[in-house]
């Protein structure tokens, strides 16, 4: 396995991302991962880099993006912050990838038993934190609307599923240059989301 050239991102359709990153996922899950060269490829991306999807997931330890969907140097970009949030440093790093650098899919991963998402339903009060936390509310406030009880223990697993929605839609409602590259049908959307229990990776298209 060498590196992502212009010319394979510029002929990769996003269906064809999406397969990739749920294979790649796949090998995680049964431990075959793919045989590359690291420093090769740390070498052949020295001049540039050409990935085929961003990735907007959580900094938790547990789901290290590109050994999750199995990815080598120069693959994918991750943007990884607390509950996978956006704001607006992370909508200028995805435009970034989609507009500049030519990403063919953004996809949002949330996981379960989040500790953000937790902190979030529990009310977390921390410095800068409790300002991240509230942008999970609108998810809870969802999820409670369901009738799932706050105390139920698939109740946080739920807001963090409902969250990568949240997230997505900021995305579109807030990036007026994101919202047009979909509409043009340059880009697509997908949710994702990783069990630390399994390793799994559901993703699907928005």
């Amino acid at each position: 396995m060498s590196v992502i050239t212009k010319e394979i991102q510029s002929n990769t359709s996003a269906q064809e991302v999406l397969d990739i990153l749920k294979e790649g996922n796949q090998r995680f899950v049964n431990q075959a991962p793919q045989s590359r060269s690291l420093t090769e490829q740390v070498e052949l991306t020295s001049t540039g880099q050409f990935p085929l999807a961003v990735v907007i997931s959580c900094i938790d330890s547990r789901v290290p993006t590109e050994m999750v969907f199995d990815q080598g140097v120069g693959d994918i970009f991750c943007v990884r912050v607390a509950g996978n949030v956006i704001n607006q440093d992370v909508l200028g790093s995805v435009e970034f990838a989609c507009k500049v650098a030519g990403v063919k899919l953004i996809v949002v991963m949330g996981h379960t038993s989040c500790g953000a998402v937790k902190g979030a339903c529990n009310d977390v009060e921390l410095g800068n934190l409790t300002g991240l936390l509230n942008k999970i509310k609108p998810a809870i406030s969802n999820v409670s609307k369901t009738g799932l009880a706050a105390d139920d223990s698939r109740f946080v697993d739920q807001v963090a599923r409902e969250n990568v929605q949240v997230s997505l839609d900021t995305i579109l409602n807030n990036s007026p240059v994101i919202k047009e590259m979909v509409d043009n049908h340059e880009v697509k959307c997908a949710k994702g989301m990783y069990s630390v229990q399994t390793g799994k990776v559901e993703l699907n298209f928005l």
